[in-house]
């Protein structure tokens, strides 16, 4: 490890730092404006420059590595009069824009300027005009701003994995650009926002919308995916303004995904803001009292054996276990969070999750995908594989859809057979894993929700078993959820009861007229035209499929709007802060089932959120491990069974329409006609 000093304090580095990087470990603040941390080196703007002992000129700390015996000056008049040039040759073409550009107020040339400017400039001359580029639905540009720091090219590139943007001509004429004009095509295409040091790429839903002093900023976790990204909910008065990721280098490093940052605006649409009851085939709105009359009268009526209840993918873990509680205090055995009918074994924790753990992915040195497409399902954990495959010595295999996932990998096509001859040591992949000190396995949705999903987990089970998957040290099993409720729900153990009816069988009574009465929780995926004549009692916070077919709509209130628990796909427990109040009449989903059970005369045993919590651990003891992962063994699964030969299916149909917020937002109908019918096809096939 090098030595060098700086500044006249000396300081000890990790092999293969920068001098900047030391400069930043030894606590003195460098000017940047292309260097990050998370992209490669480019050394455009120069603004970093340091005096070097016995360098004949000022070096750039950003690209110099830290050496034995270094002397670093950071604070000398050369170095300040260099940083004094940049700025003015940087603002040379600059326009005065600042009253009204959207990245005023949270500017990188605005602050270094004030910290590092000389406050006047020596050139007259005309400044340049450069075209703005239309790279969609997302993202705004203004080009005559751009400072040509490639951050974004650099993002796009290398993180993304699309080459979507870069520079055209040299010199004064250089221009950032899509070569011939075209939307962005990744699903991360946001985050050149908050990397654009300067205002010339920004938000266009959020244009001239509002400055960032005036906001309230709440940090919070995304829940329309189910990796847990840590996320900053910016709100004014009692609406969400926009959403920014937050660090969390275990989760989601400093990126979220399209869908994260700009489904906002679905919040404020088709919101249920009141009760509803249904009269003469008509819904009409009601009070509360109303609605729990109505259930009541229904519920005192029908056989306990004939009632069910399903959660949906944005389900709580409070209102869950509120649920849970509440139905079997009435003897319900018919219960499910499996809205999409996934077989999945909860005898052992561990048996669902996603064990190596998203930082995990890069400690891994082959990897088998089976049934899914990370790039949609999780564009987070998709981009923690390709760092990894970027890094090298990381063989990647998909059996399933040939889809493009920003990497390459060796495609085993589209029949479950493979898996056979995979654990068979008959596959030529099978070689590549057996040679792996720490290989890994994705199982994806598809897979669990097949017919023959017990017998295609056996085959699995064969593979990580010949191949020591899971060892104490290392667990390489891994199953990759897409709903950000299932995980909290499988631990809650919102499952059948003894003699229960899972999803498919509850859809298949209430057709059939076995059961009378279903109570879902926001279960938006089900068919709901084969609910037969079953009463629905409805409870979430958006007018979507199953609002419509139910007989009484209780609102609840968007994971912006309460502290939640929810448990991501790799089992880490985080919860949602509450940014602002639900509208209307609306009120948090655990409050509406501990108000319904008074109302049944099944008072719960729980009055506050406090209560409810330690409910919550008595039931299963993870959940008193806020932001941790529990590690425990995987144990058996799956069993033997013929296998189908038919191939698996895509989880997501429309990446930008998963879930009752973004099929209600604008902004992703937008990128839903503009992106997916050309870009989607890139994506899934």
């Amino acid at each position: 490890m090098p030595k060098l000093t700086i500044d006249g304090t000396e300081i000890e580095v990790e092999n293969g730092s920068t001098v900047l990087q030391a400069c930043e470990q030894a606590g003195v603040e460098i000017p940047v404006f292309c260097y990050h941390p998370k992209l490669a080196v480019a050394g455009n703007c120069r603004m970093c420059l340091v005096e070097m002992e016995k360098s004949p000129k000022p070096v750039a700390s950003c690209a110099m590595p830290a050496g034995e015996g270094m002397v670093i000056k950071t604070n000398t008049p050369l170095v300040e009069k260099a940083r004094k040039g940049n700025l003015e040759f940087l603002l040379i073409n600059h326009p005065l824009d600042c009253p009204i550009c959207d990245q005023g107020g949270e500017c990188d040339l605005q602050d270094i300027t004030m910290a590092y400017g000389s406050g006047k400039s020596r050139f007259s001359e005309n400044k340049r005009a450069v075209p703005d580029k239309e790279l969609g639905p997302l993202v705004k540009t203004s080009m005559n701003r751009c400072i040509h720091c490639t951050r974004c090219i650099r993002f796009t590139t290398d993180v993304a994995g699309v080459d979507d943007l870069g520079a055209t001509h040299r010199g004064e004429q250089m221009e950032i650009t899509t070569y011939i004009e075209k939307s962005l095509s990744s699903e991360l295409s946001g985050n050149i926002i908050d990397l654009c040091p300067v205002g010339a790429l920004t938000s266009k839903p959020y244009a001239f919308t509002g400055r960032s002093w005036e906001l309230e900023k709440t940090e919070s976790i995304d829940v329309l995916d189910a990796v847990g990204s840590a996320i900053r909910v910016d709100t004014r008065n009692s609406e969400v303004m926009r959403v920014l990721p937050r660090l969390n280098e275990d989760v989601n490093e400093e990126w979220i995904s399209d869908k994260t940052r700009f489904a906002y605006d679905g919040l404020k649409q088709q919101r249920l803001d009141r009760p509803y009851v249904r009269k003469n085939g008509k819904l009409h709105e009601a009070s509360w009292e109303e609605a729990f009359a109505a259930i009541k009268e229904k519920l005192n009526k029908t056989d306990s054996t004939k009632i069910a209840a399903l959660v949906g993918d944005l389900a709580d873990v409070e209102s869950v276990v509120a649920l849970k509680d509440l139905m079997l205090s009435l003897n319900v055995p018919h219960l499910d969070c499996r809205q999409d009918g996934a077989s999945i074994d909860t005898n052992t924790r561990a048996n669902y999750l996603f064990n190596t753990t998203i930082a995990g992915i890069e400690n891994a040195d082959a990897c088998l995908i089976i049934g899914s497409n990370p790039r949609l399902e999780a564009p987070l954990i998709n981009a923690r594989l390709r760092k990894r495959y970027l890094q090298g010595g990381f063989p990647v295999a998909l059996v399933g859809p040939k889809v493009d996932l920003t990497y390459k990998y060796d495609f085993c096509g589209n029949s479950p057979m493979a898996i056979k001859e995979i654990a068979d040591g008959t596959h030529r992949f099978a070689k590549v894993l057996s040679k792996a000190k720490n290989p890994m396995i994705i199982i994806g949705q598809s897979v669990l929700r097949r017919a023959d999903a017990q017998a295609l987990l056996h085959s699995i089970q064969k593979v990580v078993d010949n191949l020591n998957m899971i060892r104490d040290d290392w667990n390489g099993f891994n199953v990759l959820h897409t709903a950000a409720g299932r995980v909290g729900a499988l631990d809650a153990g919102f499952m059948p009861q003894r003699g229960g009816k899972s999803t498919a069988e509850i859809i298949e009574g209430c057709a059939q007229g076995e059961l009378e009465v279903l109570y879902s929780l926001g279960a938006d995926e089900i068919n709901t035209s084969e609910l037969g004549k079953a009463f629905v009692i409805y409870q979430g916070h958006h007018g979507d499929a199953c609002a419509h077919r139910a007989d009484v709509i209780l609102p609840g209130a968007a994971y912006t709007e309460k502290d939640a628990t929810y448990v991501n796909t790799e089992g880490r427990v985080q919860r949602t802060r509450l940014a602002i109040f639900p509208p209307g009449e609306a009120k948090e989903d655990w409050k509406i089932i501990r108000a319904l059970s008074e109302a049944l005369g099944k008072n719960l045993s729980f009055d506050t959120v406090e209560d409810l919590r330690a409910r919550m651990v008595d039931l299963n003891p993870v959940f008193g491990h806020l932001d941790t992962i529990i590690s425990t063994k995987t144990g058996q699964f799956g069993k033997k069974g013929r296998i189908i030969e038919s191939p698996f299916k895509p989880v997501i149909d429309n990446f930008y329409m998963t879930d009752p917020i973004s099929r209600s937002s604008n902004t992703m109908a937008k990128c839903s006609n503009e992106l997916w019918g050309e870009n989607g096809k890139e994506m899934t096939a």
